[in-house]
């Protein structure tokens, strides 16, 4: 285990290895012997420190979905045009894709795999948040910037490009977060506007 991990609490330890599992082996393929032999107790143990293995997948779905939220009403609180709202809130989402490789792969994949009433809840968080950017691309027609397109492809589209950075993206790569934004705001952008 490294430094960093031993110098989180026994609960955050299991967590960050959790997600590293539930990304690399799919939450399902993951047994809780697994997760105790990675943290380096014995599978009994993890009972003192979680209740289940889907607490764990609930935590950080839900987690990562309050990081998405804050960066889209970061977007949101800017009194700016709709292009560069849209231009922060593909950074700040790229942010937290790129923050949270491991917590991001497991939001957008292995929420499949949440029961009610948790399932349903984290739905309509990611239809929430999806209709937010809509909202940006919809307030970009009505004031000119955009083209007028459809907003729900258009935002279904944008999300579809970010969501999969996760996948290739090398945090000791050439590309920066905010290079990477930057390019593929340009590449939307473009796209959208008159």
């Amino acid at each position: 285990m490294s430094k960093f991990k031993q110098s989180l609490s026994r609960k955050e330890q299991i967590r960050e290895i959790a997600q590293t599992m539930f990304r690399e082996k799919g939450y399902a393929a993951t047994s809780m012997r697994d997760l105790a032999t990675a943290v380096g107790i014995e599978a009994a143990s993890l009972y003192n420190h979680i209740k289940s293995k889907e607490e764990l997948l609930k935590e950080i779905c839900y987690d990562c979905a309050e990081e998405f939220f804050t960066a889209i009403n970061t977007a949101l609180a800017t009194p700016l045009s709709a292009d560069r709202q849209l231009a922060i809130a593909i950074n700040e989402h790229i942010k937290v894709v790129t923050g949270n490789l491991d917590g991001s792969a497991v939001f957008l994949h292995e929420w499949r795999f949440l029961t009610e009433p948790y399932l349903t809840e984290f739905k309509n968080k990611r239809k929430k948040y999806r209709l937010q950017f809509q909202h940006i691309i919809e307030q970009g027609i009505v004031q000119g910037v955009f083209k007028p397109v459809d907003a729900k492809l258009y935002s279904l589209s944008i999300l579809s490009a970010l969501n999969w950075i996760y996948d290739w993206y090398k945090p000791d790569g050439e590309l920066k977060p905010d290079t990477l934004a930057a390019q593929f705001s340009y590449l939307i952008l473009e796209g959208l506007k008159r």
